[in-house]
């Protein structure tokens, strides 16, 4: 969000930008919802597609100092839902890559708390990002790219006015960064909508 954008507070959420801080606390949550036992907690699991990491910390640190994007978290002030420590706005509860691609935001790492999904935080963590994409970068459009293999999770985003485009993007097969494939037909397709 930049040091010239505040914090964005939705219903009993604040939404802030991710600082240096925070990767210990988005390692462990986008870990929890995506690999291992923890993240069958939710329905957003891959574990049955992909075992090792999802992200490391490298990778968050090059996007949360990167100069065209950001991880954008959700807090709720006291909130303990996670294991870090909660800092003045609260423990982080969800988060998301937005990254700008020319005249197109670009949504990715998107991550809620297992034990709190499919209660509507999801929803606004995505409805907060593309505003930002709108209203902060100009875009008049979101992409996202998400495994081809992951109908549930393509078929929320189709719920939420995304479509597939037709693209599709292969899965770095041999990119341990990227999680270790369980089979061996993982692609990613291409979702998109109008901002």
């Amino acid at each position: 969000m930049g040091s010239q954008e505040p914090a964005t507070k939705r219903a009993d959420v604040t939404f802030r930008a991710a600082t240096l801080d925070d990767i210990p606390e988005l390692l462990a949550l986008v870990t929890s919802a995506y690999r291992g036992e923890s993240s069958r907690a939710g329905w957003t699991t891959e574990a049955d597609l992909l075992d090792g990491q999802r992200t490391d910390p490298d990778a968050i640190a090059a996007i949360v100092t990167g100069t065209d994007g950001l991880v954008l978290v959700a807090t709720r002030p006291g909130d303990g839902a996670t294991a870090g420590p909660a800092g003045p706005t609260g423990r982080i509860l969800a988060c998301c890559q937005l990254e700008r691609h020319g005249t197109a935001g670009y949504f990715g790492m998107f991550a809620v708390v297992p034990t709190l999904q499919a209660g509507g935080l999801g929803s606004a963590v995505l409805a907060e990002a593309e505003r930002y994409a709108r209203e902060v970068w100009g875009a008049d459009r979101m992409e996202m790219h998400v495994i081809a293999q992951r109908a549930d999770l393509i078929a929320w985003y189709v719920r939420r006015g995304y479509r597939p485009t037709g693209d599709a993007k292969p899965f770095p097969y041999g990119d341990e960064r990227f999680g270790l494939p369980r089979r061996p037909d993982l692609a990613f397709t291409v979702l998109a909508k109008p901002l």
